[in-house]
């Protein structure tokens, strides 16, 4: 559901949790709004540092720069010893932009809650994204905070994609992000060959100045015709900075690694290629970053969990791993994946194909037959895939017993469905949210939709993987209590903000759900038993997805929490290297430790878990774009036709609805709506009329007609249908 309110009233928000450490100019901003929230109360540094979440040693040091700063500009007074309290600190705070449609923004400021908002006249020519000053205005009782932009420090991009209006004597750029809210202005001499009505991508030149609504820019790429695939497609890598190919050092590196593992090699490691081990994967992949072997020993069953060693070709310093770590993740597109690695390494060196010898980063554990953990080891291995099962496959042989490793498979599914068992048991929760995959012709044109089904063969890979991600962090963060010297990389996700549940909760509400959140425990049966309730209902995926939405984003970082989500005391990223770089900084530490090495540097590491957790953002967006791109397209050829829909969301512009049948989200304009005046009601999720009172409410079935496939939006505009649907 679209958001409808920006106010923040969550718990503290970490300078972790904002993706890693801050700059010491964003610590005194943080700073600077702290003491001006807290006027009234001195404060001495470590209270200061708890407050603002500081907790790497460069945050901290930033921190006591602030503070002699502050204290020579007059703003901060030292009434005794360590003691401070603000005097009249100037109303400025950094942040970074976040554009709505209408021109306005609203600027997010690490460590504080409330965004500050900026009308379109105030943003100072301000794009999305970008990190500027801001004057606060001083602020009414029970508003928002307000302000204006007074210094723009850095541009967030300088290249935008969208379709050339060319004209007589100049041109125009219009932007396909909709929080762009200008167009660029393109001298005819700067066109380079473009056509009017082309998709473009420009680069800025010039930016707006005072009096100036629009940048000047000049078209550096030509993608083709609006709504073509492969100009669409290239225009959303474009769009999300997205590298189309490697640089040639990196792609001479990867092909001059040799692909004969010595024996010299194979001497250190375990040996595993004696062991029945085997793959599980999707049909169509070729990037095989994970094993399984399973033996039976007295002291239970002993389970291989052999991971790709993409750290032992990918050396730290080289071409090869600077553009994995810029990279930071692969991207899955609907048409294509753009690798984080070359493909020589991640689908011949590194993938786990049969019948070939490969090198690991393994963790084995014992377990007892109901999945209690006797023994665990980590380290580095050899295997030798012995079958390539797809999903399918190893779900048959779950299904009826019988083929080729039945017996491994099938202790391997008792033993997950254990710890599946233990993880509910402790508090996680059972996130599953339904993914459309689409079906493409040669040209890229979708031809059809179908749901992906997760069956027991993807979620025994999926126990499998977490228990080994856990393993790997309980084992380092032991090593760290022990020796203090042990930074490693951690996935965390925080507790979800006590308004976002019970905004949840009212939605459900609506659906005949009654949740519990009073206390951690009753949130996670609450929610496992709402998925389990609506699993093949029509509310499913909003649902799903809206609770999703209300809790706080994973991310990366150095500072050891919990993972909320999957109730685990402390959880890593280590299983999928060839996609991920978080995973292949995990495998180098545990390297290291294992050695018997002192630690890296924290902030080092940090900067590289932050950098991580952008990128995979920036992933997502992409293949969101790809997907609503394609969700557009499929829905072209149905012009006229009538669909049953669920009310997915309510604005003040319009009602979103999910069509069942295919997934394909559009809305029904407010401004459509001519029998009656509509107005929103909120607080209830309903669009009501004020004459007639007929109501719309999140969640309502209703019969929708496409009136409208936008590709160059990527939207679909639906109109309320009161006929029979038509026969499909």
């Amino acid at each position: 559901m679209p958001k409808n309110k920006r106010n923040k009233t969550t718990n503290k928000t970490s300078s972790t949790q904002r993706g890693g450490d801050k700059s010491k100019r964003s610590v005194k901003s943080s700073l600077v709004n702290f003491l001006r929230n807290n006027s009234t109360e001195p404060f001495n540094y470590k209270q200061m540092a708890d407050r603002l979440e500081l907790r790497s040693s460069a945050e901290k040091t930033a921190l006591i720069d602030a503070l002699e700063e502050l204290l020579q500009e007059g703003a901060l007074e030292e009434i005794k010893r360590g003691k401070y309290k603000s005097l009249s600190i100037t109303q400025y705070a950094e942040g970074r932009v976040d554009m709505t449609k209408s021109g306005s923004a609203y600027i997010i400021i690490d460590g504080v809650d409330e965004d500050i908002y900026i009308s379109p006249s105030k943003m100072k020519g301000a794009f999305q994204g970008d990190t500027v000053k801001v004057l606060l205005y001083a602020r009414s009782k029970n508003r928002r905070p307000e302000g204006e932009v007074v210094e723009i420090l850095q541009r967030k991009k300088e290249q935008f994609t969208g379709i050339l209006q060319v004209h007589e004597k100049f041109a125009f750029l219009v932007p396909d992000s909709k929080k762009i809210p200008v167009d660029i202005f393109v001298p005819i001499s700067r066109l380079n060959g473009a056509k009017n009505g082309e998709k473009v991508l420009v680069k800025v030149l010039e930016w707006a100045s005072e009096g100036s609504k629009s940048p000047i820019g000049e078209v550096i790429k030509i993608f083709g015709k609006p709504g073509e695939h492969f100009a669409e497609m290239n225009a959303i890598i474009a769009e999300f900075d997205l590298p189309e190919e490697f640089p040639y050092e990196v792609e001479k590196e990867a092909k001059a690694i040799p692909e004969e593992i010595t024996e010299e090699e194979i001497a250190k490691r375990w040996d595993f290629r004696g062991t029945p081990t085997f793959t599980i994967d999707p049909e169509d992949a070729k990037d095989f970053d994970d094993a399984l072997s399973v033996k039976k020993t007295t002291a239970g069953w002993e389970i291989g969990i052999h991971i790709a060693d993409v750290s032992h070709y990918v050396k730290e310093n080289t071409a090869l791993d600077k553009e994995a770590l810029e990279r930071g993740t692969s991207v899955y597109l609907v048409d294509r994946v753009i690798p984080m690695l070359p493909e020589n390494l991640s689908n011949n060196l590194c993938s786990l194909r049969p019948d070939e010898d490969k090198l690991c980063f393994s963790v084995v554990v014992t377990l007892d037959e109901n999945a209690n953990i006797k023994k665990e080891w980590y380290g580095r291995t050899v295997i030798r895939s012995l079958k390539r099962f797809s999903y399918e496959e190893a779900q048959t042989v779950l299904e009826t017993g019988e083929g080729v490793y039945a017996a491994e498979l099938l202790r391997l599914n008792s033993l997950a469905y254990k710890l599946r068992e233990k993880k509910f048991a402790h508090g996680a929760i059972s996130f599953e949210s339904e993914e459309v995959k689409f079906i493409l012709d040669k040209n890229g044109k979708p031809t059809g939709v179908y749901k992906k089904v997760r069956k027991d063969a993807h979620k025994l890979i999926e126990d499998f993987m977490l228990l080994a991600n856990r393993k790997v962090a309980e084992f380092i963060f032991k090593k760290d209590e022990e020796l203090h010297d042990r930074p490693f990389v951690y996935r965390v996700h925080d507790t979800p903000a006590e308004e976002k549940l019970a905004n949840f909760s009212r939605v459900a509400a609506r659906f005949g759900h009654v949740l519990n959140f009073s206390t951690p425990k009753s949130v996670a049966n609450s929610m496992n038993k709402l998925l389990a309730e609506i699993e093949g209902k029509p509310e499913q995926n909003i649902l799903q997805n809206l609770a999703i939405r209300s809790m706080p984003k994973a991310f990366y970082t150095t500072h050891k929490s919990s993972h909320y989500g999957l109730a685990f005391d402390y959880y890593t990223h280590f299983t999928s290297p060839i996609r991920r770089f978080p995973d292949v900084i995990a495998h180098r530490l545990l390297a290291r430790y294992l050695e018997g090495k002192k630690g890296m540097d924290q902030d080092y590491i940090e900067s590289q878990a932050k950098h991580s957790s952008e990128m995979e953002i920036r992933a997502a967006e992409a293949e969101r774009a790809s997907i609503k791109y394609k969700q557009v397209e499929y829905m072209l050829d149905k012009i006229g036709d009538v669909f049953e829909g669920l009310i997915s969301g309510v604005t003040d512009w319009g009602i979103y609805v999910e069509i069942i049948e295919n997934k394909c989200e559009g809305m029904v304009r407010m401004s459509s709506l001519d029998d009656d005046y509509y107005v929103l009601d909120e607080a209830h999720y309903i669009i009501r009329g004020t004459n007639s009172g007929k109501m719309y409410q999140l969640g309502d079935i209703v019969k929708v007609k496409v009136i409208e496939a936008n590709l160059q939006q990527r939207t679909i505009d639906f109109a309320f249908a009161e006929e029979e649907l038509k026969s499909k």
